[in-house]
């Protein structure tokens, strides 16, 4: 990834870690429930209604059967009176029809008004939580692109590896230590010489990384090529040797001489981003309800379906998800299909971008139906 540097970034406070419920919009699911319940509200009244009938038309048909009777005791009296009665019987007959046929339907069209919420409706917010996740995490790890590019031209970092003595490298380390000490959503900043040997660390007494050699990491090998110093470099979700084999991103800058980005390569900055503080709290913090956690799956996946993030307690996902195409090849939207033998809604999106950068990762939010 190659980005040009903002002329003044504007930086969040150091810790600040969006969450994904600030962004969520609650008023769907209040309008969702709302919808359900007039349905249901609606369903009640018209069965109430079809049973008034019922018991109007039972007594009518007694009525219509007493006035037969009578009618046969009257002989040729009550001949007209009996072909009344006759009919009343055929009307309640088919007042009976009518209020079942009525009674049919309405269980249908209910029946499928609630499908309709359980699916539509239903993938429309999984998708939308979805958006929410990869939106929140491009916004934070924004403000990572910045910080490395700012922090490589400091003067400490410059002069350690510019003229790199045992005095230089330890102000250095104590100057990325004092950094550390207020963005605490990182595990550790190191400075690399050209060949990428670590040569000072902002933790020393917590991580040994100084002598590790990184030459073969992918945001050294990005940082050492580029042109500028308004570039960075980037690795995405592993578990990295730096930081004691916690899941961590990694962000890079070539640092210059004289801190100037045009200026030759002294080394390189690296940035270990604690990964994990800031994918679990955003999947495990979705908006929703009580009852909904259990059934409940969400992941980050890169462009290759790779896992990066999942929710806490999740299985490993040992299988593609279900139409991985259509997920990675569409920007958002839900669709309905089998995942491990059950049948799921599955709400997805990709990555929007913030500002001048986007990871392109992918959050898909499922439920069980």
């Amino acid at each position: 990834m190659n980005v040009s540097i903002p002329t003044a970034p504007t930086l969040s406070p150091a810790n600040e870690q969006t969450s994904v419920s600030e962004f969520a919009d609650d008023s769907q699911s209040d309008s969702n429930e709302k919808l359900t319940t007039l349905i249901q509200d609606l369903a009640r009244a018209v069965g109430v209604a079809i049973d008034e009938i019922d018991t109007i038309n039972a007594r009518t048909k007694l009525l219509s059967l007493n006035a037969r009777i009578e009618a046969s005791r009257a002989g040729a009296h009550g001949a007209a009176f009996g072909v009344v009665a006759q009919e009343i019987q055929t009307l309640s007959q088919k007042t009976g029809a009518v209020a079942e046929e009525m009674a049919n339907i309405t269980k249908s069209r209910v029946d499928q008004l609630m499908r309709i919420i359980e699916t539509s409706i239903r993938g429309v917010r999984l998708s939308d939580l979805a958006l929410n996740c990869v939106d929140l995490i491009d916004r934070n790890l924004y403000e990572r692109t910045c910080d490395v590019r700012w922090w490589a031209t400091d003067n400490s970092v410059v002069d350690a590896l510019s003229e790199p003595t045992e005095q230089s490298l330890d102000y250095a380390s104590q100057r990325l230590g004092v950094i550390l000490d207020a963005y605490t959503v990182y595990y550790d900043l190191v400075i690399c010489d050209r060949d990428g040997m670590v040569a000072a660390n902002g933790r020393k007494a917590k991580f040994d990384s100084i002598g590790c050699n990184v030459s073969q990491s992918d945001w050294f090998s990005q940082a050492i090529d580029h042109t500028t110093g308004n570039e960075f470099g980037f690795e995405s979700a592993h578990a990295s040797d730096l930081a004691a084999q916690k899941q961590s991103l990694v962000y890079s800058c070539s640092v210059r001489e004289q801190g100037i980005a045009t200026m030759p390569t002294v080394g390189v900055l690296g940035a270990v981003f604690n990964w994990d503080g800031l994918a679990k709290p955003i999947l495990d913090d979705l908006p929703i309800a009580d009852n909904e956690q259990a059934n409940t799956i969400a992941y980050i996946l890169d462009n290759d379906g790779n896992v990066l993030a999942c929710r806490s307690g999740m299985e490993p996902l040992s299988a593609p998800l279900p139409r991985w195409e259509t997920i990675r090849s569409g920007s958002k939207g839900f669709f309905i299909d089998q995942h491990r033998g059950r049948t799921y809604c599955i709400g997805y999106a990709t990555a929007p971008g913030f500002e001048t950068y986007s990871t392109d990762w992918i959050a898909v939010v499922m439920q069980e139906m």
